[in-house]
C-alpha cells in the first residue's frame, strides 16, 4: 500500500510532529506500507524525507503542464530503485495541513485542493483529512470549492467544534464529517540530553503572526506584552527560555524578546520529537504555537496561550482551561493573574490534574480517530 502523507514539513515543528503522529500509527498497522511525500526544497528537503524513508512522488508542474508525467516513460522497476512514486500509484492520502481552509486563507487552498482531490476519486484512491481547523466560509468562492472538496473525500476530521459546525453547515453528507482532537496528543518526546531544565524551566514559544494587527485583531502590542509576561515570570524568580517553533521569521521575533528583557537563552532544535521534549520537562509554557500549545497541555504542563484563530480558543476549551487564553489587551493585573495559575502552588495542583484528566481522554479520542481512519482503508 502506498500513502501519501500531506500537509506536513520540517521548517514548523507542529508539521513534523503531526509527520511522526502519522508514521507511528500507520507503521504500526501497517508495516508494509509505503510512504509518500511531494518534495519541496524549503519545507520538506530530501535529506530529511530520507531519514524516514519516505518515497518521493514525482511532479513538477510548468507553464499549465504536469512535467512529472513524463517519468511515466521510465520502467516501474526502475521507479522503485530510485523510490519515485506517480501520482496514479498511490492508494491512500492523508492530509494533515492544520489550518488551511476559511476565509482567512483566501481560495487558493481550497480550489487547489478540490482539483487533487477530484482527481484522485476518479482513480479510486482513499482521500482522509485528518482533524484540523476549518472556517469560517462567508466567502462564496471559498464555500462552494469546499463543498466541492468534501464531496470527493472519504472522511474528515475537524478538531475542534467551531470547525466542525463551520463544516457541518455547508456540506450535506454529515456522515463523513467527525469531530476529534488534535492526534499529535499520541506522541512522546525526547527530552535532549543537553537540555538543562534548570536553568530553563519556563518556556516562551513565539509567533510572528502575533505582530501584525491583521492577525491579532489589532488588539495590543504583541512584543510589550510577552516582555511583561517574561518580567512578572523572572520576578517570581522564574528561568523563562525562548523555544522557536518555526523558521527564519519567528527566529527574528525571539530576538527582539531576548533584547527587550537584557538577554534571554534562545534555543532551537532541529527533531519535532525533542522539541516537544524540551517543552515536557519544563515548569510552564507561556505559547503562540499551536502545536506547541498541544504540546504543552498534552503532557499536563501548566501552559498560557495567545490567540489568532478560533483554533486556540476551542483548544483550550477541549482541556477545560478556557482561562488559558491570553489576551494582548490585558491589563498588567490580569496579565498576572493568569500566570498565577501556573506559579501559586495550590491553583497549579489544581490546574496539572485537570488537565491531567482531559489529556487521557482527548488521547482516548485520537486513538478512536485513527481507528476510524483504518476502517475506513479497509
Amino acid at each position: 500500500m502506498l500513502v501519501e502523507i500531506r500537509g506536513v514539513g520540517f521548517v514548523n515543528k507542529g508539521a513534523e510532529l503531526m509527520l511522526h503522529a502519522i508514521l507511528q500509527k500507520m507503521q504500526e498497522k501497517y508495516p508494509d506500507a509505503r510512504f509518500v511525500m511531494t518534495p519541496s526544497i524549503n519545507v520538506s528537503p530530501y535529506i530529511k524525507r530520507a531519514k524516514l524513508g519516505l518515497y518521493q512522488k514525482v511532479t513538477y508542474k510548468k507553464l499549465g503542464i504536469e512535467w512529472g508525467n513524463l517519468v511515466r516513460l521510465i520502467t516501474k522497476k526502475r521507479r522503485d530503485m530510485y523510490g519515485l512514486v506517480l501520482d496514479s500509484e498511490i492508494d491512500v492520502v492523508l492530509d494533515a495541513s492544520g489550518f488551511a481552509h476559511g476565509d482567512q486563507w483566501g481560495a487558493k487552498n481550497t480550489i487547489k485542493l478540490k482539483k487533487l482531490t477530484k482527481k484522485w476519486k476518479n482513480n479510486n484512491t482513499k482521500v482522509i483529512l485528518l482533524p484540523q481547523a476549518f472556517g469560517p466560509f462567508e466567502n462564496s468562492e471559498i464555500k462552494n470549492n469546499m463543498i466541492d472538496l468534501a464531496n470527493n473525500v472519504d472522511l474528515i476530521f475537524s478538531r475542534e467544534t467551531t470547525s466542525y459546525n463551520y463544516l457541518s453547515s455547508i456540506v450535506k453528507d454529515k456522515s463523513k464529517i467527525y469531530n476529534m482532537p488534535d492526534f499529535t496528543n499520541l506522541v512522546i518526546g525526547i527530552k535532549p540530553k543537553n537540555f538543562n531544565s534548570e536553568k530553563n524551566n519556563f518556556c516562551i514559544i513565539p509567533n510572528y503572526k502575533m505582530e501584525s494587527k491583521s492577525w491579532s485583531n489589532g488588539k495590543g502590542d504583541y512584543l510589550t506584552f510577552i516582555v511583561k509576561c517574561i518580567k512578572y515570570l523572572q520576578i517570581n524568580g522564574k528561568k523563562p527560555f525562548i523555544l522557536v517553533h518555526e523558521g527564519k521569521k519567528d527566529m527574528a521575533l525571539a530576538k527582539k524578546i531576548s533584547d527587550e528583557v537584557g538577554g534571554l537563552n534562545i534555543l532551537t532544535e532541529e527533531d519535532a520529537l525533542k522539541v516537544k521534549g524540551i517543552i515536557g520537562a519544563c515548569e510552564g509554557v507561556i505559547g503562540s504555537r499551536f502545536h506547541s500549545l498541544v504540546s504543552s497541555l498534552s503532557q499536563g504542563i501548566p501552559t498560557l496561550g495567545t490567540s489568532w484563530s478560533h483554533k486556540y480558543q476551542m483548544l483550550f476549551e477541549d482541556y477545560n482551561f478556557k482561562d488559558g487564553i491570553l489576551q494582548l489587551d490585558a491589563s498588567d493585573k490580569e496579565i498576572e493573574e493568569k500566570i498565577d495559575l501556573m506559579l501559586v502552588e495550590e491553583k497549579r495542583e489544581i490546574l496539572i490534574d485537570s488537565l491531567e484528566v482531559k489529556s487521557k481522554e482527548l488521547k482516548k479520542l485520537s486513538n478512536q480517530m485513527w481507528e476510524k481512519v483504518f476502517e475506513t482503508i479497509r
